[in-house]
């Protein structure tokens, strides 16, 4: 079915130039190197910019188009799978399509493309979800119990590279805004502070708790409220909103029957030389040892799963509570992303403590899967 389908509606052109760009070498950027070269948005430097991505975007994308052909126990033939890899291949003939760019004019099309691109590929981290939930609905479970290391890796690699092609369009894109704020280059705000976001990351993880349960824990905040440091606000947004997230769920479940008041969930921001350090402390009884590993794979999660509840993909974007199990990994790839790491050391009984590494040095390349 999965091959009658490519040969209808991809020519074997395509897929040759697919296969041909797929074996080409990527290239990282850092971010220094983005805020650097996106604080003189020049006509030139924009120009520039196209350039690089006009050849860069299709090796990455070719890459994943090629991989999700490729997946075992026959995650390929998915219907959402073929979904996504039928996503990516479009993007790709529009990319390779696009004729070379000379001018400023040739450059404000393709930045057109690319946001059409970019919108294309919205919902592919909730349809990918439904295309593993549907693998996992026809696996004998004793298989997806023996951990499917190798879906897990490649879609550690899948997201990874996602990460970066959203974060490469979306600073050319906004490079092209006449009044960005100021101290904000593209996505990335020369003075973040790191306070604030978590503050209003909070805020809105609090939102989704008290929707979802009637009541939500507090949530204190310590820190110098006057450090800043480059980064990207809405990649730490996502972070710690879904760190709190997870925070805020267990220890609700934990007090709710309790005649007590629920403690507060506490976020510690510290600045070191290399890194800017957020803890995230709860005491919503931890997670037993042997659930740890589990923590960052794909397959697992505590809470229901939203995708059985919404078999529609229009409606599997909303921000339930919990349940792709996918907010974790996620969180941890989009600290490496930019050289940082994510933790958690649990106390089974008492609580949990997720530390989330954010490099302050800005040098580390992207790390391309």
């Amino acid at each position: 079915m999965a091959a009658k389908k490519l040969c209808e509606s991809f020519s074997k052109s395509l897929l040759d130039e697919v296969h041909r760009c797929g074996c080409m070498k990527q290239t990282g950027v850092s971010l220094r190197y983005m805020m650097e070269f996106g604080s003189k948005p020049t006509l030139r430097n924009l120009l520039i910019s196209a350039q690089f991505l006009h050849k860069e975007l299709p090796i990455r994308i070719a890459r994943r188009a090629i991989e999700l052909q490729k997946l075992p126990y026959g995650l390929s033939d998915k219907p959402a799978v073929l979904k996504v890899r039928d996503w990516y291949l479009d993007s790709f003939r529009d990319l390779k399509s696009f004729p070379d760019i000379k001018d400023n004019n040739d450059e404000l099309e393709f930045t057109k493309m690319i946001k059409m691109i970019k919108v294309r590929h919205n919902n592919v981290v909730p349809t990918m979800a439904l295309g593993v939930q549907q693998l996992k609905k026809a696996l004998h479970p004793k298989v997806h119990n023996d951990g499917l290391e190798e879906i897990h890796q490649f879609l550690d690699r899948f997201y990874m590279s996602r990460i970066g092609i959203r974060m490469l369009i979306g600073q050319h894109v906004e490079l092209h805004n006449p009044n960005p704020p100021p101290d904000v280059v593209g996505y990335i705000h020369t003075k973040m502070s790191p306070l604030e976001v978590a503050r209003s990351a909070s805020e809105d993880a609090r939102g989704i708790c008290l929707r979802e349960y009637g009541s939500a824990p507090d949530v204190n905040i310590y820190g110098d409220s006057n450090f800043t440091f480059p980064y990207v606000p809405n990649h730490l947004h996502m972070m710690v909103f879904e760190l709190v997230k997870n925070s805020l769920r267990a220890v609700q479940e934990r007090f709710m029957d309790l005649d007590k008041i629920a403690p507060p969930v506490r976020i510690i921001v510290a600045d070191g030389l290399e890194d800017v350090t957020i803890k995230i402390s709860d005491e919503g009884g931890g997670i037993a040892r042997s659930g740890l590993p589990k923590i960052f794979t794909y397959l697992y999660s505590t809470a229901k799963n939203p995708l059985c509840e919404q078999p529609d993909l229009e409606t599997a974007n909303v921000a339930t509570m919990a349940g792709y199990g996918y907010g974790l990994p996620i969180s941890r790839l989009y600290a490496r992303y930019f050289g940082g790491d994510l933790q958690i050391i649990s106390m089974e009984g008492y609580g949990t403590d997720a530390y989330l590494h954010l490099s302050r040095l800005g040098d580390s390349q992207e790390p391309l899967p």
